[in-house]
């Protein structure tokens, strides 16, 4: 399982040299210094099926852009559209746009549960949605997280984590996002129903590294 990887694409394709099935967290895209070669690769494993990605808030935003929708000035998009539309890659917009579309919005395998953003309780009993669809509150939850409607001194949404005390004892929920760790590593933190959620966004592409933990039962 691979955190957020944001085009730091050296270290995603070692993270992905194994024979392990990957699971990647989402936000693929987007800060990092090469974005088409990080999409490029996940195409790759998803073609050969030793891998998925799910969806997180950058992708949907570069699927959004690849629909042709208006977006609001973003310049790590732009650079990202800029460099997967360059000739050297070929059909790989019609390619990403395809896997964008197809990505889980959420993945229960047993007693994990795989999401970018945040959990929520209705991820327990009802299917993924698309990513690219109409807003609800799963999806929400799912490419945001959960944010208390301010806005920090940074210019981003402040976030809470009380979603953490929703989740059922027993069980594991891997999550990208959200970069809590101080140390380096993934950040833990067990629920008041005694649920724990894994923190796996280390900064990759952003002057961090990149995070994975390999799974043996999920």
């Amino acid at each position: 399982m691979v955190g957020d990887v944001h085009g730091d694409l050296h270290p995603f394709r070692h993270a992905t040299a194994t024979e392990r099935f990957v699971i990647q967290l989402g936000d693929l895209v987007d800060h990092g210094p090469d974005s088409a070669g990080t999409m490029e690769l996940m195409i790759d494993l998803l073609e050969s099926q030793r891998g998925l990605f799910i969806l997180g808030n950058h992708d949907r935003k570069l699927g959004r852009a690849l629909e042709g929708r208006r977006l609001r000035h973003d310049p790590p998009l732009e650079e990202t559209l800029r460099q997967i539309f360059l000739p050297e890659y070929g059909d790989l917009p019609h390619k990403a746009y395809e896997a964008i579309l197809r990505a889980p919005t959420w993945l229960r395998l047993g007693r994990s549960l795989f999401v970018h953003g945040g959990f929520h309780t209705a991820m327990l009993s009802q299917s993924p949605l698309p990513g690219l669809g109409e807003m609800s509150a799963p999806l929400s939850r799912a490419l945001f997280g959960e944010t208390t409607g301010r806005m920090q001194p940074d210019g981003y949404p402040e976030r809470r984590l009380t979603w953490i005390n929703r989740i059922p004892e027993g069980m594991t929920v891997y999550v990208g996002h959200d970069r809590r760790s101080t140390d380096g590593r993934p950040w833990r933190r067990t629920g008041r129903l005694g649920g724990t959620a894994v923190f796996t966004d280390l900064g990759a592409g952003k002057g961090g590294h990149l995070a994975w933990i390999d799974i043996n039962e999920p």
